[in-house]
């Protein structure tokens, strides 16, 4: 609590009362229902002295007239590593509808993470083979222990692989899971398994595409979540082509990544390429998966949705445990 009665919901509770069926299955009837108001996000680049990375202001807020909203404040500066910092930093504001009080401050970057891998578990149970059974994560970011959890809880995954630039990280991923139900393995090179698999979930600050079309095979599912801006891609042309394409929202993916707009400026693709979008998904308009044979590929950008969804629930557990 600050010194004015309003709760911080740091990391720490994020994460040890997530849990990714619930929170699924609330980000499902929100989609569906599709009652949250959600402006576009305000995306800003600017630049930085001595040569450095652009960075990223992101605002994004969302209300449920009559109910809730909440707005978070996001930066993103790619070379933070640099100065041992997480790239993203953040905050989420949630608010009373009704009176517009702050009914909590919360930790934008836990929060980001829980709600993004829920999202991409919550495609992938419309897109991926029921039987998939295993899953190369790439990436070892904050996302990676994320995304192999959320994955895992739809699926019936047994085999996982890690891969990262950095074998040591990848490592470091797989041993967080040394208990866990399915067995998660470092790779060092994305060709030598990446064909093997059922599920791709790469989550990246990568400009170059890593997830190469040449090496899919019928029946796997893409699951995308990095590629934030325009100038960068984790999936190449040859991909992008091959696969039955789905995107979290149609105005996110046509403006914001280079995974999508790249394609469709260089003619490869065009917009109505795009199968559908999680409103239409998850509201049952138009279907998934249509044959076990077709790769599948989602686009996440990231929607103030699935922050206010996301909110709602920790704020509601953080109320019941702490008794406000």
């Amino acid at each position: 609590m600050d010194e004015n009665g309003i709760p911080f919901i740091g990391a720490e509770f994020i994460n040890s009362y997530t849990d990714f069926p619930a929170l699924i299955r609330e980000l499902q009837l929100a989609f569906a229902s599709n009652s949250v108001n959600v402006p576009n996000r305000h995306h800003h680049d600017f630049k930085n002295e001595g040569g450095r990375p652009d960075s990223t202001l992101l605002l994004m807020p969302a209300w449920h007239s009559g109910k809730d909203a909440g707005v978070k404040i996001v930066t993103v500066n790619p070379d933070n590593g640099m100065l041992g910092l997480p790239a993203i930093q953040g905050t989420y504001i949630y608010l009373d509808a009704h009176t517009g009080t702050v009914k909590a401050i919360m930790d934008a970057k836990a929060l980001t993470a829980k709600r993004t891998a829920a999202v991409s578990a919550m495609a992938s149970s419309f897109l991926s083979r029921p039987e998939s059974a295993s899953l190369l994560m790439i990436g070892t970011g904050a996302l990676s222990a994320n995304l192999i959890n959320a994955h895992c809880s739809v699926r019936p995954i047994k085999q996982v692989y890690v891969w990262g630039r950095d074998f040591a990280k990848a490592s470091a991923i797989a041993n967080v899971f040394n208990d866990a139900d399915f067995t998660v393995e470092a790779v060092e090179k994305i060709e030598d398994i990446i064909a093997d698999v059922d599920i791709i979930s790469c989550a990246t600050l990568s400009k170059l595409p890593l997830v190469l079309g040449k090496h899919l095979v019928a029946g796997q599912h893409v699951d995308l979540v990095g590629s934030y801006r325009k100038d960068m891609r984790e999936a190449d042309d040859e991909a992008i082509v091959k696969a039955q394409i789905f995107v979290d929202t149609y105005y996110g993916a046509l403006h914001e990544t280079g995974d999508i707009v790249i394609p469709i400026q260089n003619g490869i693709i065009s917009p109505e390429s795009i199968k559908s979008d999680l409103f239409e998904l998850c509201g049952g308009s138009k279907p998934g998966r249509a044959a076990a044979s077709e790769i599948t590929l989602f686009k996440s950008v990231g929607h103030s949705l699935e922050d206010l969804i996301a909110a709602r629930c920790y704020y509601e557990k953080y109320a019941r445990n702490k008794n406000i």
